[in-house]
């Protein structure tokens, strides 16, 4: 490489190659990102974790590629064809693209018809008929005929020279690259209805004659036509010359190719024969070449988008605000089979549970609503989690008639049930309760959720929880691990009490893995609650380097020593004794004290082995040990009487919580069973590129109704209260889109139904309804 690996990253983060440098060795000295980005700010310069997992990502790219460089430059040597021009190449190629193009001449394949042609010693001829046009190709190959090789005729002849030509300009790479080039810029993706799929692939119609720019493709339409082709529903192809009158023939990637040969046919004796030559190359070659890759790089950009959103969303949704440690009965709602009720304390342990039938077809409410208050008085309830399924407005409803009824200033709030199910039917649940039945074991989850959803939510597996677009499409593989990474960053971020945490939330600490996250359990069921750090040295097989790495993660409530309790990491307790020790104060006195914190100068602080970074978070965190990341605990109230989708009338404003972000807009609950969608040109009255810049799952928002679609249960909304329903407005100008993508349904399956969904950029001056009409178009539960 021209440049090294730490520079190439350096120049895309668009840091010091220092700071790059620094970070690489901590992450191949086996450090966490978590702790780089926390305890290591003065080696990085201050890297965040954001900046850290894209260079520890392209880290993994850059050193396939160098030893894929390697591979390659071997290979070429071996053959003694690697001239001190190509291994130039080869050494300054900056993507795996341009390798793989200066590879192909070089590269192993079997036998093809140029290198038959080859052998048959008509090469000279190829040469000479390009070179020179003023020969009848005719009689040259007169004097190639081979009959040993099947070379019996002057047209077999031609057509080994051709195709020499031929292999031989779909493997130069500088040519390649003019024509990719070329191909970004300008080619057309064209997708076509397959014959006879047009009513089993309706869900597709929008695509069933479309082109669209390359370039311009959005990851959620790359996706649906992708998945429209994999389910033969549609054809998908290339257009290289969109706009081209329809009497022009030929490509202008063939012009692009007599450019870089300076080869420009005229009416020269050769001449029709290297016109063939050159269409030849382009549509049987290259432009198959140039298509497979371009659709693959297409594939890839479109995933690698989807996989943010399903990450953006899922970080939104770990870092949810928690109610805190308030003991709480969880309902989960039913209507035939009862509602589950479970009963958890302050530390989410398991304390009772009962199934009541409110509902119809039972209609037991007097004897259900006996059974809640006792519970509720028995103990000490102070919240009450409804889950957001089937009957949950009516459950919500009971519960409201029955705090009202008997004076009990309990909160109530609606939970999201997404992922529940699987949770209840892991063979996590069934070791945590084994005795428990299935429902009961997700009423347990939906409490848990209330109190601390980060605690919760990582016991299941990301992709269970539904904030997601197109996520079934991706590379699972990559999504998994994009996942994981959101999951380790938030749960470090927060901290996790060691005494309480689970062995799924332990196993989510840096530098510890399921073995001594199990091994932390099984040490503290034995030997009681940890009363320092220090102790987390006995469990088994957590050495030196996991302490380290995990230490300052990791919260002692009520220890022997303060600074337990708090993100401060054990190496750094010396110098907190020292500060205390300067002022004559003991250890406890300055915790929490910020008239004294405010007054310390960091810089006296300052040593070769501690720098001015790490003490200043020092001091942020003695000044409130602990703290929490996560915002204020709050809730959406649902307006009564609105429980399901009938009861919507135009016009209404309502209050809601967004359940899921996509590149063309947000979805909302507002307690009828199914979200609603505020398209991405309703947000906001300003210009809207990216709908997170508006809104982020479990924001509670205000929304007003704009249209309602009973038959369907679509409902269009809008955060621009000011719009009408039907009113013309002016949105923001956008192309007009339509795409698929998974949208949260809060009625049946635990939340965990799949709905996708058409929606469209309404153009300026497009009525509302129009919109989100073509939103709406072709949803699929």
């Amino acid at each position: 490489m021209s440049k090294t690996i730490s520079q190439v990253i350096a120049d895309e983060l668009q840091v010091r190659q220092q700071q790059v440098d620094a970070a690489i060795a901590l992450l191949d000295d086996g450090n966490t990102v978590p702790f780089i980005a926390r305890y290591r700010k003065e080696v990085t310069g201050a890297l965040d974790d954001t900046q850290l997992r894209t260079l520890e990502t392209r880290l993994g790219y850059l050193r396939e590629m160098e030893d894929r460089r390697q591979v390659i430059l071997k290979s070429i040597r071996e053959q003694d064809k690697l001239t001190p021009e190509l291994e130039k190449a080869i050494l300054t190629a900056d993507s795996k693209t341009t390798l793989e193009d200066l590879y192909l001449p070089y590269k192993p394949k079997r036998r093809t018809k140029g290198q038959i042609a080859i052998e048959a010693g008509i090469a000279p001829l190829a040469d000479s008929l390009w070179q020179n046009a003023d020969q009848s190709p005719e009689d040259a190959a007169q004097g190639y005929l081979n009959a040993e090789h099947g070379f019996n005729d002057a047209k077999a002849v031609l057509d080994g020279a051709r195709a020499i030509l031929m292999e031989r300009f779909a493997e130069d790479a500088v040519l390649l690259e003019k024509v990719r080039r070329y191909l970004n810029q300008n080619a057309e993706l064209n997708a076509r209805v397959v014959a006879g799929q047009e009513e089993a692939g309706a869900k597709f119609k929008d695509y069933f004659e479309h082109n669209e720019t390359l370039n311009k493709v959005p990851s959620h339409r790359a996706l649906a036509m992708f998945r429209g082709r994999n389910e033969g529903v549609l054809t998908l192809s290339l257009n290289a010359d969109p706009g081209q009158d329809d009497g022009v023939k030929g490509s202008y990637c063939e012009v692009i190719i007599q450019d870089h040969y300076g080869v420009h046919p005229a009416s020269a004796p050769a001449d029709l024969w290297r016109k063939q030559v050159i269409s030849w190359a382009w549509r049987i070659k290259i432009a198959m070449h140039m298509e497979t890759e371009l659709m693959s790089a297409l594939r890839e950009r479109a995933e690698e988008a989807a996989m943010q959103v399903f990450a953006d969303n899922l970080k939104d949704l770990l870092m949810a605000a928690p109610a805190g440690p308030r003991a709480t009965l969880a309902l989960d709602p039913g209507l035939r089979t009862g509602c589950k009720i479970a009963v958890v304390d302050t530390t989410g342990k398991l304390l009772d549970t009962a199934t009541i039938y409110p509902h119809a077809p039972q209609k037991q409410e007097a004897q259900a609503a006996a059974v809640v208050a006792a519970l509720i008085a028995k103990h000490h309830v102070d919240l009450i989690a409804i889950g957001n399924g089937t009957a949950s407005r009516e459950s919500d409803a009971f519960v409201a008639r029955l705090l009202k009824a008997n004076d009990l200033k309990v909160q109530s709030v609606m939970v999201s049930e997404a992922g529940a199910s699987v949770y209840s039917a892991s063979e996590l649940a069934a070791n945590e309760f084994p005795s428990l039945d299935v429902s009961l074991r997700g009423a347990v989850s939906i409490g848990r959720r209330l109190q601390d959803p980060l605690a919760e939510l990582v016991k299941i597996d990301p992709k269970s929880i539904g904030v997601g677009q197109y996520q079934h499409d991706v590379s699972q593989s990559l999504l998994a691990k994009k996942l994981d990474a959101v999951v380790e960053d938030c749960v470090n971020a927060v901290g996790v009490d060691v005494n309480t945490a689970s062995a799924p939330l332990l196993t989510r600490v840096a530098g510890l893995n399921t073995t001594i996250a199990q091994n932390i359990v099984a040490y503290r069921d034995e030997h009681g609650r940890f009363d320092s750090r220090t102790t987390l040295k006995k469990v088994a097989r957590l050495g030196p380097k996991a302490f380290e790495q995990c230490a300052g993660f990791l919260r002692i409530m009520g220890g022997k020593n303060p600074l337990d309790a708090s993100a401060v990491h054990p190496e750094s307790y010396d110098l907190v004794k020292a500060m205390a020790a300067k002022a004559s104060k003991p250890l406890d006195a300055i915790i929490g004290n910020r008239d004294f914190l405010r007054a310390v100068n960091p810089k006296e602080f300052v040593s070769d082995s501690v720098g001015l970074p790490t003490i200043t978070d020092i001091l942020a965190e003695l000044d409130k040990p602990g703290r929490d990341p996560r915002p204020e605990f709050k809730t959406a109230t649902f307006a009564e009487g609105v429980n399901e989708v009938k009861d919507l009338i135009p016009g209404m404003i309502l209050e809601g919580v967004i359940t899921n972000v996509t590149n063309f807009g947000a979805f909302v609950d507002v307690g009828v069973h199914q979200d609603g969608l505020v398209h991405i040109s309703a947000l906001s009255d300003k210009f809207v590129a990216d709908p997170r810049e508006v809104v982020k799952a479990g924001d509670v928002v205000k929304v007003k109704v704009m249209e309602v679609d009973l038959q369907r249960k679509r409902i269009g909304m809008s955060m621009r209260l000011g719009d009408e329903p039907g009113q013309e407005r002016s949105a923001p100008a956008r192309g007009n889109e339509r795409q698929n993508a998974t949208r949260p349904n809060s009625q049946g399956n635990r939340g965990d139904n799949r709905a996708r969904s058409n929606a469209g950029n309404s153009a300026m001056g497009n009525a509302f309804g129009n919109a989100m009409a073509d939103a709406f178009k072709n949803a699929k539960r």
